[in-house]
């Protein structure tokens, strides 16, 4: 039998049809799948940001460039230029300063957090991020109380620096920068592999005793408590506030290419959770 025309319009509308189907479903499990991911078993949600709308909520602030700023803070601005809201995620910048005269900052990035707003203490946050590649590149999401660095802590949930393939998960502490002993009972740094250019979720647990970290919901490595090495050693069960923010150059991660800015960082929730 030779088809005519009328079949192959057929048989055309039906494949239409088919692939409009198929792209449907795949699109409503992809969205499925995002939404069943805020919840899990045995934890409660207990805050959130999915990051909708066309603009931060009142829970962050734009992080200024304080005076004789420490090395991440070097370039930070709050130009409304290295901030956009929309399409449900957050997106920070880091640009070739071409645009404000005024500020003699050879690069401008930017960056956020909920300091004196939204605490953390105990329980588990997830971040799903991603980050373009780039010379100089460094971004980071951390958590730090109010006070004096480095006796209140600092927990270094994600810092990726570069081209790289893996991401830096870090405690800080006075023992892990003054206590050349002390510091080698245990591991307080650790590195592991990232899906490079696509979306990672980085995470926390935050215990009486211990601070555990994943990446993708695989654990990383746990920094726990030791009373022999004082109270120092553990300052970390305590209120803290969360920073999400890039630096661009330092002796860290070195220096930047200017012809691969602009730079994104882009974040898609943050979601803290407390043990049911």
């Amino acid at each position: 039998m030779v088809p005519t025309k009328k079949h192959e319009r057929t048989c055309l509308h039906l494949l239409i049809l088919l692939f409009a189907t198929f792209f449907t479903l795949s699109s409503l499990q992809a969205k499925t799948r995002k939404r069943s991911s805020a919840k899990r078993e045995g934890w409660e949600l207990v805050w959130h940001d999915e990051f909708k709308g066309r603009q931060l909520s009142d829970e962050w602030t734009r992080i200024p460039r304080f005076p004789n700023p420490p090395e991440w803070n070097k370039y930070m601005s709050t130009d409304d230029r290295l901030y956009k809201v929309g399409k449900g995620k957050l997106t920070l910048y880091g640009l070739n300063n071409d645009f404000l005269p005024e500020d003699t900052a050879r690069f401008l990035t930017g960056g956020v957090y909920t300091r004196g707003k939204v605490l953390f203490h105990r329980g588990r946050i997830d971040i799903r991020l991603k980050m373009d590649d780039a010379s100089g590149a460094w971004p980071a999401a951390w958590l730090l109380p109010e006070g004096p660095w480095p006796h209140g802590g600092e927990i270094d949930i994600m810092e990726r620096l570069n081209y790289d393939d893996f991401a830096h998960q870090t405690i800080h502490s006075s023992v892990t920068e003054y206590d050349t002993i002390a510091r080698k009972s245990q591991p307080w740094h650790h590195t592991a592999p990232i899906r490079k250019g696509d979306w990672n979720v980085y995470s926390v647990e935050l215990y009486k005793d211990s601070v555990s970290f994943l990446i993708n919901d695989r654990l990383t490595f746990t920094y726990r408590r030791e009373p022999e090495h004082g109270p120092e050693q553990f300052p970390y069960d305590r209120l803290m506030y969360l920073l999400l923010d890039m630096q661009l150059g330092g002796y860290w991660v070195g220096r930047v290419n200017p012809h691969e800015l602009p730079y994104s960082y882009q974040i898609d929730y943050v979601r803290y959770y407390k043990k049911k």
